[in-house]
């Protein structure tokens, strides 16, 4: 396949589809809402609209007619931000419930019950009965948050009990909405009316459900590039699980009485044999995932080995610790091992994820079985081969295959000690809720909306180059990236300038291509949802600088390819400013002082990474110590190396990964005390 030099060239035969209003029509529907909120229905008149907008009511006429005509149109704008919130949420949903969770956090998300919108429904309800055509974009509204219920809910329940339940969900979020905004949002509490809302839904879910369906038998990954199936393979079932966890508390005992120097001379010898076996595994990394094979021989790989590498290292120093406790005794700590634990993995860095939970798991004396994402299973069966040829005890490390079904069992399982997931929030939330059915603790390495901002001062050659690396590695799909990147408004120009011509240069294509820098993203799946998140932001008004299409043509048919793509936001009000997306696309947004960066960049749910770029260290580290985020970077970006522990604030996770501090999630202390005399006994 001959490799694109510049991206823009592959995009001439794709269709650009135009926004759903122009600029001004717009601002004018904002206007509107602003009205609305502040002034109320009656007080809203084109006249008034004219008038915030600095333009004569005979434009807005122009575009709406008349005042029900604009109304109309404002309500039409609320009602389809809604739409794409709840979409967008359902698209990365990955079951039933999910589906479910994902419209009653969309509806009650506090974007949507912020005090000015929740304001505006309750004024475009109050006016529904006495107007026809608001009246039906009402029950257009209802119909659709009904249908999205209902039909998540008959996987679960019967169709009569599904419609009962979508019923009473979507009543009750029609009903936090009007006490909270009659209410001033002073008696309703949105995280407490979701979690009621959530228990609601299990309550009749456990009082309704059907009987459990059959999960898929098989797992039949796909190569990005081409959507061909690679393997066929199947999946683990839940009497398989129990029989892998005997098999590794038998290893693992025999495992755990090893020394120290003995497991850590296991591990490295895995890491030996990974690094020989560099190309011909970063080979099948790129089939499975379709991330460029310069990446993969580069760093997925190598990055594994290094993890083995380095706990090999930490694997005898792993110890207690001596306490004097004066004449009478003295006391001891023991760090002894969980047992067997579980580890689940994401589907972006397939290898590097295994080796991450099993390294430090191994080291300090557990057993690790693994389930790798059902998108990407290919690798962890070749670690789980290289793990026994370099001398691990049977049963040790074990890969499951399977969906979330096959995750749930896992978990679940009685003879599993602890659980570490790579994954989303909506994942992570259930992982943790199953693991608290069985008080276990769960190490979550989670989504993230980091920002990366760009000073005055900075090199901006450097911060560029930061920027794409934050944005456009792996084809965007890293939990890490920096995907808000404010850039001081005295250098925007510059930066966008050598940002774009720098993107335009980007080579995508073929994922074997030794030039190829830019990949197909891993799944259709993945590609809708990319896609999406690009289309709503273009519908809000958000400025498009390079890309935002689907690349089709030739072999671009066959594979989920889409262009690197930078919008620039004047706001952080848009949806995209706030929504993970996993791809590649970047979002530039312009700032004027350090306090006002600061407190946006905080400004989300997320706080896995932050990233600052100045010439003035001061300034970096006070910044830094500032930002809300578990993972740091001063002049550089998503740079992961193994002796820092890696992991998240907010939302973004629990525990870490790498460093000394995982030693802290893989083992319990056990405290003695010795007396050294008699016992002083009062009776």
């Amino acid at each position: 396949m001959i490799i694109q030099d510049k991206i823009m060239a592959t995009s001439s035969a794709t269709t650009k589809s135009p926004s759903r209003h122009d600029a001004r029509s717009r601002q004018l529907i904002e206007m509107t809402i602003d009205s609305l909120a502040e002034t109320g229905f009656s007080g809203t008149t084109l006249a008034e609209i004219a008038g915030r907008a600095g333009v004569s009511p005979g434009l807005v006429a122009h575009y709406f007619k008349d005042k029900n005509g604009l109304l109309e149109t404002a309500f039409r704008a609320l009602a389809f931000r809604h739409g794409e919130a709840v979409r967008m949420r359902m698209v990365a949903a990955d079951t039933p419930r999910a589906r479910v969770q994902a419209v009653i956090d969309a509806s009650l998300s506090r974007q949507e019950i912020d005090a000015r919108t929740s304001t505006v429904w309750l004024a475009f309800w109050g006016q529904a009965l006495q107007h026809p055509r608001l009246g039906r974009i009402q029950r257009a509204y209802q119909r659709r948050m009904i249908s999205n219920l209902s039909h998540a809910l008959r996987a679960m329940e019967t169709p009569e009990e599904a419609r009962k339940t979508a019923a009473m969900v979507a009543a009750m979020i029609d009903g936090v909405w009007l006490r909270g905004a009659l209410s001033g949002w002073s008696e309703i509490d949105p995280e407490a009316a979701r979690e009621m809302l959530t228990f609601v839904v299990d309550d009749s879910l456990a009082r309704n459900a059907l009987p459990p369906q059959t999960a898929p038998a098989r797992v039949r990954p796909v190569n990005p590039a081409t959507g061909e199936t690679i393997a066929d393979i199947a999946v683990t079932t839940p009497d398989e699980i129990g029989a892998m966890v005997e098999k590794a508390r038998t290893g693992q005992a025999e495992w755990a009485a090893m020394s120290g120097t003995e497991r850590g001379r296991v591990l490295r010898r895995t890491s030996d044999i990974l690094r020989s076996r560099n190309d011909s595994l970063a080979e099948i990394e790129t089939r499975n995932t379709g991330k460029p094979v310069m990446e993969t021989k580069a760093v997925d790989i190598i990055s594994g080995a290094d993890c083995l590498e380095y706990y090999g290292g930490i694997a005898s120093t792993v110890a207690g610790q001596f306490l004097d406790l004066g004449a009478a005794a003295f006391g001891y700590t023991r760090r002894e091992p969980l047992g067997v634990c579980a580890g689940i993995g994401a589907w972006n860095y397939p290898m590097q994820i295994a080796c991450w939970k099993a390294a430090p798991a191994l080291a300090c004396g557990n057993a690790l079985i693994f389930k790798p994402a059902e998108q990407t299973p290919m690798t962890a069966m070749e670690l789980e081969s290289i793990f026994r040829e370099a001398g691990l005890p049977e049963g040790v490390f074990q890969v499951a295959q399977g969906y979330g079904e096959t995750g749930r069992a896992l978990i679940a399982h009685p003879g599993i000690a602890k659980v570490s997931l790579t994954g989303s929030v909506p994942t992570g939330r259930l992982v943790m809720g199953e693991a608290a059915k069985g008080l276990k603790p769960a190490t979550l390495e989670l989504g993230g909306k980091s920002p990366l901002i760009v000073f005055e001062d900075a090199d901006l050659d450097n911060a560029v180059s930061g920027a794409m690396m934050a944005n456009f590695y792996s084809t965007g799909q890293v939990c890490s990236n920096g995907t808000r990147v404010f850039v001081h408004r005295s250098v925007l120009k510059g930066f966008l300038d050598r940002l774009t011509a720098r993107t335009k240069a980007l080579r995508i294509g073929d994922p074997f291509h030794p030039e190829t820098q830019i990949g197909p993203l891993v799944s259709a799946t993945q590609l809708d949802l990319v896609l999406g998140h690009i289309r709503r932001a273009r519908r809000e008004g958000v400025k498009l600088i390079l890309g935002g299409e689907r690349l089709t043509g030739g072999e671009y048919d066959r594979g989920f390819y889409v262009e690197p793509t930078i919008f620039q936001a004047d706001s952080d009000s848009a949806a995209i400013v706030r929504d993970e997306v996993f791809g590649p696309v970047m979002l530039v947004l312009p700032f004027d002082s350090e306090e006002e960066v600061i407190a946006r960049a905080n400004n989300t749910e997320f706080g896995l990474a932050a990233g600052v770029f100045t010439n003035d260290l001061m300034r970096a580290h006070n910044v830094v110590a500032a930002l809300q985020a578990g993972t740091c970077w001063i002049n550089d970006y998503n740079i992961t190396p193994i002796e820092l522990p890696f992991g998240g604030y907010k939302a973004s996770g629990l525990g870490r990964e790498n460093g000394l501090a995982a030693i802290e999630h893989y083992t319990q202390i056990k405290s003695v005390y010795v007396a050294k005399g008699d016992v002083d006994a009062p009776y």
